[in-house]
């Protein structure tokens, strides 16, 4: 670990006490964020489970029911039946914060009449509309899946960069300035019980003087 070099002054001293006092503080509040970014991703999390679950469920629904309009029509006039939509939806992207994370929104806007029937009639067969009618429900839920996997993702990124941080204050910062604050200290004490000896033998020295000098005037 490196050592903070700085002069063993009082003023120094004084410096570097008060930055411990801001890093133990900052040291806390990103704790604290972490473990609440924690508890924020891990329901995310559970939300994103519990949903893609449901989503995988509907999907082999859609799937099943596509297999079986395939087979009734055809894999040829049923691509070309639903090659071009006859509706368009408009999807809206947003933010919020979370935690300091800015974290999308997903909306999407629907017309009126769109449905489940948005294809060709001429050559398909009524087995593809409970396909599109899966497909259809699932839209909602496909739009939220997408936007709690980017929310934690990005909850995962900042957790990262705030257990960094917090490590680097613990193990790093925070012994620095404690060693720092300790040497200078051992030498502030050190330079005072010099300065204390010196005193005390330059008092010695006047008090020998003036006793020589007291035993000279008896003398005379």
């Amino acid at each position: 670990m490196a050592e903070i070099r700085v002069n063993p002054t009082r003023m120094e001293l004084k410096k570097l006490k008060n930055r411990l006092i801001t890093a133990r503080r900052g040291h806390k509040l990103l704790k604290d964020k972490r473990d609440e970014l924690m508890r924020r991703f891990l329901d995310v999390v559970r939300e994103d489970r519990e949903l893609r679950q449901a989503v995988e469920k509907g999907l082999r629904a859609a799937y099943a029911a596509f297999s079986i309009a395939t087979g009734a029509t055809g894999p040829r006039p049923l691509r070309e039946a639903l090659i071009l939509p006859r509706a368009e939806g408009e999807l809206t992207v947003g933010t919020h914060n979370l935690m300091s994370v800015i974290c999308p929104t997903f909306s999407l806007r629907l017309p009126e009449d769109a449905g489940g029937g948005c294809y060709g009639f001429a050559f398909t067969s009524a087995e593809l509309d409970p396909a599109l009618e899966e497909l259809s429900a699932l839209t909602a839920d496909l739009i939220r899946l997408a936007e709690l996997e980017k929310t934690a993702s990005l909850l995962a990124l900042e957790i990262e960069r705030t257990r960094r941080r917090v490590n680097a204050l613990e193990y790093i910062m925070i012994p620095q300035y404690e060693e720092a604050i300790r040497r200078i200290s051992m030498k502030l004490d050190e330079n005072e019980r010099g300065s204390r000896t010196r005193l005390m033998k330059v008092k010695d020295m006047m008090l020998m003087a003036a006793r020589e000098a007291a035993a000279q005037r008896g003398d005379l």
